[in-house]
């Protein structure tokens, strides 16, 4: 799986570059995710932009990334084409996830929330 990475000020943006999260990279997509997070990355901002599929199990990825930065970091999420953010929406999770219209919309919601330790998901 290829995910491309860039950190701009205190945020670590992660952009997957697959079409397609489901089953068969699941394992891939969450190492990178944990990975992220256990190199000291507490405020992150998914860029979902070139994904056009989502199933339940990188649905549950997400969930779990959201769950373990609880308390001590931030996920944000921004890029979302509409047949994702139709799965969003049918589990409800749009109105648990921080979702921005864009890159730079979540990139400053993050940055504004001030350390890492004091932010919320």
């Amino acid at each position: 799986m290829r995910i491309h990475s860039k950190q701009e000020q205190d945020v670590m943006i992660l952009t997957p570059m697959e079409k397609n999260i489901d089953a068969s990279i699941q394992d891939e997509f969450k190492a990178a995710l944990v990975e992220a997070i256990d190199e000291g990355h507490k405020k992150i901002v998914l860029d979902l932009s070139h994904v056009k599929f989502l199933d339940s199990s990188g649905l549950g990825v997400m969930v779990a990334m959201v769950k373990k930065l609880s308390g001590s970091g931030a996920l944000a999420f921004c890029g979302i084409q509409e047949q994702v953010g139709q799965v969003f929406s049918l589990t409800r999770l749009d109105r648990v996830f921080n979702i921005y219209p864009n890159k730079n919309v979540a990139l400053d919601a993050l940055v504004s929330k001030g350390p890492a330790t004091e932010g919320a998901v």
